[in-house]
């Protein structure tokens, strides 16, 4: 707000008077700034023609403002040292917290919510004022003037905060006030405060059914541009069950039970707080308010019921319909899926569903992965969270989009576009008409969404499959050198093997005897072989050859070195006696072949250098 110029430049020790915030029904509110700390905060302070009844109303104000402890209830700050001295009279200065967004009705008075605001506005608005009337009416407040001029807006870390201020009053309701200020503000009261009744909370929930009612569609709910006497006598006549009470473009007079469209909530949403606002909008004040779950005073805890609902937002590509799923917590994706089938035609198995990033859904997660809290969204232009369906039985789509269906105003302004209208009706048809093309924009962004989610999901898909294909190519690569290792071991074997027929070992079983005085240091796939090559009928398998008594690895093989280990060698007197002593066959050894003549049990020598050589070798 523009500082006023009828304001008198004050100034109270380091606070600096700035500017008015608002008039209400008592005096004025004015910011005030500290220059030492930065500190700002709003004064009210009342005309001095206040009535008796009024001064000690505000007197009430001032007590309950101190007392009242509620983040959705504007806060009251001590009045700084000397700033009472300021005062046009002698009653006392109220200092509250100052919210620099400033109120409602400054919000909805933008351009971009002339048909309701944003779904997560709405939800975050329903949950902060809800909040704040359950607080009060828990300590015996009836706030009684509940209109967007009375709820101011502060930022918060994550989001709006809306908090209810000018409490614990009532204006005084003469006819006098009923003809001067019923527009624009007295058709927020309810019905008995009007006819001067008594009242309990209830007209509290007519107030905030009004309010919600405008914060949802744009304007308010019955007939808001008549006069009180016509206002009256025409909505009273309305059903239990209505909401809206209107007059179309010919002047006649409509009633509906129906949220009007356009809107910007989603079908799940607008369905339910229909029902919500058909009990907050009943006539009779005994009956408002009631839920046919919770019973009397149940409309907080069905509203608390609706602000928590979890919605899954699915976009079908191939129509650009979004289709508007309450899940439970542990509802099962398969589950979702046969829901979407019901709507959409689309099988099961061919359904594949994408997130914003372009991951899909994981099946073994619940369906409420995809959901997220839309209070938090109330900045976004596309404000949910959407999952994008595409049908992958489909190798081609047609173009299967229809536009939204256009409201009767609009599609009466365009087969009569020189058609006059009031300047209200006029101004309702083009918000109504700004509004559609709006929506056709964003519903186009949600599809170039859908596209872009497919485009990532092929991507990440193309990424695992080049990452997938490069480790085949390293194992492949791998299991060639293996093969060719192998081959060479199998044919470096068959090589040895065949000089072992000719000048090696002729059995496996001094192999197996010479396991108590030699290390048996061969492969095990050595031994199976030459035990296969012992039942040929050569039978001369031999597993010793070279000079040296090397194994068929080679000399420096140390599991087939000929030459004993320095444990295994006999030492002292023994190694001489055993040297040419022959061995009893031990209990592995093969047996002879029949015809053949004995074999010798040892064939070992005592070499010079005292190792164990194979006796009658002629190069050893």
């Amino acid at each position: 707000m523009s500082w006023s110029p009828s304001l008198p430049t004050q100034t109270c020790g380091a606070w600096e008077m700035k500017e008015r915030l608002g008039t209400g029904g008592f005096g004025n509110v004015i910011r005030w700034h500290n220059q030492e700390t930065g500190e700002q905060i709003a004064i009210k302070q009342c005309r001095q023609e206040l009535s008796p009844r009024n001064r000690e109303r505000w007197c009430l104000e001032i007590q309950i403002m101190r007392r009242l402890n509620h983040p959705n209830v504007v806060a009251a700050r001590d009045v700084p040292e000397g700033m009472q001295s300021l005062a046009p009279n002698d009653l006392p200065l109220l200092a509250m917290e100052y919210c620099q967004g400033g109120d409602l009705r400054k919000y909805l008075n933008q351009f971009e919510n002339c048909c309701g605001l944003r779904e997560g506005a709405i939800l975050t608005l329903l949950s902060d004022i809800a909040s704040a009337l359950r607080y009060l009416h828990e300590n015996r407040i009836i706030h009684r003037d509940l209109k967007p001029e009375n709820i101011v807006l502060q930022q918060g870390e994550q989001r709006l905060i809306h908090k209810i201020i000018d409490l614990g009053y009532a204006k005084e309701l003469d006819q006098g006030s009923l003809c001067t200020s019923f527009v624009g503000t007295l058709q927020y009261l309810a019905p008995e405060l009007l006819e001067q009744q008594k009242y309990t909370v209830t007209v509290d929930y007519w107030s905030f059914g009004t309010l919600a009612f405008e914060c949802i569609t744009g304007f308010r709910p019955f007939l808001p541009n008549w006069q009180p006497v016509q206002w009256h006598s025409k909505v009273r006549q309305k059903s239990e069950m209505d909401i809206v009470v209107s007059e179309d473009l010919n002047g006649a007079v409509k009633f509906s039970s129906s949220l009007p469209q356009p809107s910007n909530l989603n079908s799940v949403l607008a369905q339910r707080l229909e029902k919500w606002l058909q009990l907050m909008l009943m006539w009779h004040p005994r009956q408002r308010g009631t839920d046919p779950v919770y019973g009397p005073n149940g409309c907080f805890r069905a509203l608390d019921d609706i602000l928590n609902l979890k919605l899954v937002h699915v976009l079908n590509m191939v129509t650009g319909t979004i289709h508007t799923y309450p899940v439970a917590e542990d509802e099962s994706l398969p589950s979702l899926k046969a829901r979407i089938q019901q709507d959409t035609g689309i099988p099961e198995e061919d359904q594949e569903l994408l997130q914003e990033a372009g991951l899909a859904l994981t099946p073994d997660k619940p369906a409420a992965q995809c959901t997220s809290d839309g209070k938090l969204n109330e900045g976004r232009t596309l404000d949910m969270d959407l999952v994008f369906l595409f049908d992958n039985s489909r190798v081609a789509y047609e173009t299967q989009i229809s536009p939204r269906p256009q409201p009767e105003s609009v599609s009466c302004i365009l087969q009569e576009p020189k058609r006059s209208l009031p300047f209200f009706q006029l101004r309702k048809v083009w918000g109504q008409v700004w509004h559609s093309i709006q929506a056709l924009k964003e519903d186009c962004g949600r599809l170039q969404q859908g596209q872009r989610a497919a485009m990532m999901n092929l991507l990440r898909n193309n990424s695992c499959l080049s990452k997938m294909k490069n480790s085949m190519a390293s194992m492949s690569q791998q299991l060639k050198a293996k093969l060719d290792f192998f081959k060479t071991s199998i044919q470096i074997d068959l090589e040895k093997y065949s000089e072992q027929k000719e000048f090696g070992i002729s059995e496996c079983t001094l192999c197996d005897e010479s396991r108590e005085s030699v290390p048996f240091l061969f492969f095990p796939s050595v031994r199976q072989a030459a035990a296969g090559l012992e039942g040929d009928g050569a039978g001369r398998g031999a597993l010793w050859t070279g000079e040296r008594g090397e194994a068929p690895g080679g000399a420096d093989d140390g599991a087939a070195d000929g030459h004993r280990g320095p444990a295994a060698q006999p030492h002292g007197p023994e190694a001489g006696r055993d040297a040419g002593r022959p061995r009893r066959a031990g209990a592995g050894a093969l047996p002879e072949a029949e015809g053949e003549a004995p074999r010798p049990a040892n064939r070992w020598r005592q070499s010079g250098d005292g190792t164990a050589a194979p006796a009658g070798n002629p190069r050893l």
